[in-house]
């Protein structure tokens, strides 16, 4: 028998291991069933199932499955949409989910995948300080996939030596370029 405080009371018989957990106002509970003699201990056993309960509910909410959320684009993707859709994805990404972003091709659209790849480039570029590229651009019938991870334990942090400034000044120079070029892209 094991005492409230984690002393060992010795073997005693169950009527008096009774009395004394009675006599402390607690619980004698068996820990191990197959030993020989049984082991039991002294305890609040009500206290004990709301700690375990706890500590289980924190085990679930720090091993969260990531999700992997996905977002469509198209070949001729206007600059606001693109921006929009981009920023749902830097914000999927600093959640901790996985991103697959996809490229949809209609008609002849399909004869150039450089503008898929374009468009998927543009955004790892976008979420490099946040994201690596875990699968590169694919073709798949008429679509490009790619799929962007958050870096380890990203929920918050970026990629060291980056700001959130610097990635602005990122997309707002490459927007500069794309009307400057009379890219269609966006």
């Amino acid at each position: 028998m094991i005492g409230a405080d984690g002393t060992q009371l010795g073997v005693k018989s169950i009527d008096e291991a009774l009395r004394i957990a009675r006599s402390q106002d607690l619980d004698l509970v068996e820990v191990a069933s197959n030993g020989v003699p049984p082991v039991c201990r002294i305890m609040d056993y009500g206290k004990f199932k709301f700690d375990s309960n706890v500590k289980e509910r924190e085990s679930r909410k720090k091993s969260t499955s990531n999700l992997v959320k996905e977002m469509k684009y198209r070949t001729l993707i206007g600059t606001g949409d693109f921006d929009t859709k981009t920023k749902q994805v830097l914000k999927f990404i600093g959640q901790g989910h996985k991103v697959k972003l996809t490229v949809m091709f209609r008609g002849r659209e399909v004869y150039h995948p450089e503008l898929g790849k374009k468009i998927l480039d543009r955004v790892a570029e976008a979420a490099d300080d946040i994201a690596k590229v875990e699968i590169a651009p694919k073709l798949d019938g008429r679509n490009m996939t790619m799929v962007l991870a958050p870096y380890k334990k990203s929920q918050g942090t970026k990629k060291p030596g980056t700001n959130e400034s610097a990635v602005n000044k990122q997309v707002t120079l490459q927007k500069e370029q794309d009307v400057a070029q009379g890219d269609p892209v966006g």
